[in-house]
């Protein structure tokens, strides 16, 4: 009989413990409130992971890690659709363009990247099935579940901190002052541009971090950011819509120039990191 259970009860830190100290195989399937995950564990060790509809093909991993370029990519893409993860990762270490470990490594980067993500779910039902295991054409890695659980339960500790400094996300942001007078002196990364992207009174925090593809705590750490760096304040939603809206309606201002100037210079720094 399969484990099975709702997350309210039972943890993923919970989950992983149980697996890692049982040296369970199978696979963990979750179903969360707005998406589905499932992991294959084998002997107690992380092998697979794909969290909803994500191409966990490795191609795009490959792609993610910056192992490949784009045209790479979409040439592997079109020529090499049929072949499996095995087939493919043989093919491109005999061609030269990456390593045996640089597939290890991107895989397991990717792996450990979806399971840090369920550290934040705390709603939805799982199922533990030690009848599931890992397709022979996958390539097997073997991640120890120890470090995982080490840096999911620091993720939570965090988490508690920023929902007492963020308790809400359906409030909006608005910006403390006209945009563009210092933008140029500050300095943001690729996912907090994107977020900047959205910040309108009319969109809500939890429609931002749903429109950038940020759970929880990814969209409360950089709107904390922001917040401490005295760029944003948090506002009543105004009529917030269903549909987030564009680029240029997200950016207040009353002068139509300014908007566009500003949209512009926010599209060429993204551009330009």
């Amino acid at each position: 009989m399969a484990l099975q259970g709702n997350l309210r009860d039972f943890t993923i830190t919970q989950l992983l413990n149980l697996i890692n100290l049982a040296n369970k195989s199978g696979a963990l399937l979750i179903e969360g409130s707005r998406e589905k995950a499932k992991a294959i564990f084998i002997e107690g060790r992380l092998v697979s992971a794909q969290l909803g509809d994500d191409d966990g093909s490795l191609p795009m991993v490959l792609h993610s890690a910056k192992k490949i370029t784009d045209g790479q990519l979409r040439t592997l893409q079109t020529r090499a659709s049929g072949m499996s993860d095995k087939e493919l990762g043989l093919l491109l270490i005999n061609a030269g363009y990456v390593t045996k470990q640089d597939i290890l490594e991107s895989l397991q980067a990717h792996f450990s990247s979806i399971i840090n993500q369920l550290f934040t779910w705390v709603e939805g039902q799982f199922r533990f099935d030690t009848e599931q295991g890992l397709s022979e054409d996958k390539i097997p890695v073997r991640i120890p579940l120890e470090n995982l659980i080490m840096e999911g339960s620091r993720q939570l500790r965090e988490l508690e901190q920023l929902q007492l400094e963020i308790p809400d996300l359906d409030v909006a942001l608005s910006f403390t002052d006209r945009p563009g007078v210092n933008l140029k002196k500050v300095n943001l990364n690729v996912e907090e541009w994107r977020v900047v992207s959205y910040i309108s009174p009319k969109n809500t925090i939890r429609q931002i971090g749903k429109a950038t593809r940020m759970n929880d705590l990814q969209i409360r750490r950089i709107i904390y950011g922001l917040l401490q760096a005295g760029l944003v304040r948090l506002v009543r939603p105004d009529g917030a819509p269903t549909q987030l809206q564009g680029l240029e309606s997200s950016i207040p201002g009353d002068d139509r120039d300014e908007q566009k100037g500003l949209v512009n210079r926010l599209i060429e720094r993204i551009r330009s990191i």
